[in-house]
């Protein structure tokens, strides 16, 4: 197990250029299954969840190789429909290939995808939905088995805006016969980035990023070279961090408009937010302010994916802070390792109620999922003495490498492996 030992109190300053969005390089990913043809995917940040995925894909028969941040995927000698249930354990993501995989093979079989335990996320709108196009989903001893003789375009009303489901839809449309209506879309940049890609790849499809997408399906794909869009949470947790510290940053290759939620949150704690285009500074005040009540939403709302961060982040705010969780039932988990270091924090129901103190303590935490994970490490950036955050395995999953980009900016963290004993401290 590996660790973070971070030394807080550090001021934190400089310029930092975002990667490739996670959840937009994974999908996309996903995608390269449906053309048979080569895919070249630029800036992708090297994340266990998007090696996972490329596992995945290999195993499937893909030709898959890495140069720097560019992944090459041919995907013309896929052999199998069935996704490989270790692997599949392993990142919630796997669940994108259900779309790509029946576009191309007909059929696909899988079981219940992995990733952080942070509540419920069940694939029924999945299901419901992909069913809407003709595939036929039976459940054999603890595996989905999905087939489908020939899609069929159809009107696609989703009860919830699914980022997943959308995508799973887009994906397998694209080779459906005639044209599909996704109603009630996830409206999130990274469905828009997934249009962007299978249209580089000669499909046709519309209205991503508003309340209807429509996919004409049956046209022939073909290669297709792409760069995702920058990562708009690693950019809202770099900027957090350095809320956090005091400090300031210029991310440079942001898109501000896909973080206008969390820029508008930051500028209402105090700190002196600028916009331009293709980047953001921050500099933040001597001691940040609470804001008004905030709940997480489907975008254009704020992110559930930064509720954690943002948690950490009011820990040190002047006033009291509340914050509900409407996306996940069970993300709330980092609340009582932030306990641990001096916050007062009171769960009730979905909702935190984030008293400001005057300065959280250093102490061993252990991060329990991806996002919770990043905001034991802002909360260390702020506290006095020296931290540990145990279990960094998930962050990683979304950080390529955190203590390096932190570190950049001036923080004092190191990553070293813990022993079991050391571990019992």
């Amino acid at each position: 197990m590996e660790s973070y030992h971070i030394t807080g109190g550090k001021y934190l300053e400089g310029e930092y250029r975002l990667r490739g969005a996670k959840n937009a390089v994974l999908p996309i990913l996903a995608a390269t299954i449906i053309s048979g043809r080569t895919s070249i995917i630029k800036n992708c940040p090297h994340l266990s969840d998007i090696r996972t995925m490329a596992a995945i894909l290999k195993e499937m028969g893909c030709g898959v190789s890495w140069t720097e941040s560019t992944v090459s995927v041919d995907s013309s000698p896929l052999n199998s429909f069935r996704i490989p249930q270790n692997l599949m354990k392993e990142i919630r993501s796997s669940v994108f290939l259900m779309g790509p995989t029946i576009a191309r093979c007909g059929q696909v079989i899988l079981s219940d995808p992995g990733g952080c335990a942070i509540g419920k996320r069940p694939i029924d709108i999945h299901l419901t939905a992909l069913r809407l196009l003709g595939v036929d989903i039976k459940e054999e001893e603890g595996l989905l088995k999905c087939s489908a003789k020939a899609l069929k375009g159809a009107a696609v009303p989703l009860s919830f805006p699914s980022v997943g489901a959308t995508e799973n839809v887009m994906m397998a449309a694209v080779m459906a016969q005639g044209e599909t209506r996704i109603i009630n879309p996830a409206r999130e940049p990274e469905v828009v980035d997934l249009q962007n890609y299978l249209v580089s790849c000669g499909a046709d499809i519309t209205g991503a990023g508003g309340k209807e997408i429509r996919i004409k399906g049956g046209l022939p794909l073909h290669e297709s070279e792409y760069k995702p869009i920058p990562d708009r949470i690693e950019g809202g947790t770099i900027l957090a961090a350095v809320a956090a510290a005091k400090g300031k940053v210029l991310l440079k290759e942001a898109i501000p408009e896909h973080l206008e939620a969390i820029l508008d949150r930051l500028s209402e704690s105090g700190c002196n937010v600028r916009k331009d285009s293709g980047a953001i500074y921050l500099e933040a005040p001597e001691r940040l302010l609470a804001v008004t009540p905030m709940e997480t939403q489907p975008y254009p709302g704020f992110p559930t994916d930064m509720q954690s961060q943002f948690v950490a982040l009011m820990c040190c705010a002047d006033g009291t802070t509340k914050i509900t969780e409407s996306i996940f039932e069970n993300r709330f988990k980092h609340v009582a390792e932030l306990n641990k270091m001096g916050a007062d924090i009171i769960i009730n129901g979905r909702t935190a109620t984030i008293k400001g103190v005057s300065r959280l303590r250093g102490c061993r935490v252990t991060a329990a999922d991806l996002r919770g994970g990043a905001s034991l490490v802002i909360a260390g950036l702020a506290a006095e003495g020296s931290t540990i955050v145990d279990n960094i395995s998930h962050i990683d999953r979304g950080y390529e490498r955190l203590e390096d980009i932190l570190g950049g900016l001036g923080a004092q963290i190191v990553r070293t492996k813990t022993t079991e004993e050391s571990g019992k401290q």
